[in-house]
């Protein structure tokens, strides 16, 4: 019985102990949440709302930094009013990647969400591959 007692006590101890901390995932937890969630959303049943059209980001643009094309993703993503509540998962991570209240985001170039996310897909897998060789090193 007493070590019963002492078996309960410790694991008491460490649920204490793990919900205490905050946990916050990190932006490589977050980049491979992305990317999962832009595979379900390419592979699934067609999304009526992929004929919306937004505003295009240019992920290759090498002279602005990923955060700001990460903001400028969120951006256009957040002006899409039907079907919300299928990006808005996708949307609410770019948020906690780029950490940015405000970024410039030209509407003069437009293009459907069909093309927008696999663009952004390809952007998110080359930003893991190079965080994750770069934590490698």
């Amino acid at each position: 019985m007493l070590s019963s007692l002492k078996t309960a006590f410790t694991l008491l101890s460490l649920l204490q102990l793990v919900s205490s901390r905050p946990v916050t995932p990190s932006s490589q937890q977050i980049l491979k949440e992305v990317i999962l969630l832009i595979q379900q959303l390419n592979s699934g049943v067609q999304v009526p709302c992929n004929d919306t059209r937004v505003a295009q980001v240019t992920f290759t643009n090498q002279q602005l930094p990923d955060k700001e094309l990460l903001c400028q993703a969120d951006k256009a993503l957040s002006k899409v009013t039907r079907c919300k509540e299928v990006y808005e998962p996708l949307i609410t991570n770019l948020k906690r990647l780029h950490g940015k209240k405000n970024c410039f985001l030209s509407d003069e170039n437009e293009i459907y969400l069909r093309y927008f996310l696999p663009a952004l897909g390809n952007f998110t897998q080359g930003m893991y591959r190079l965080t994750s060789s770069l934590a490698t090193q």
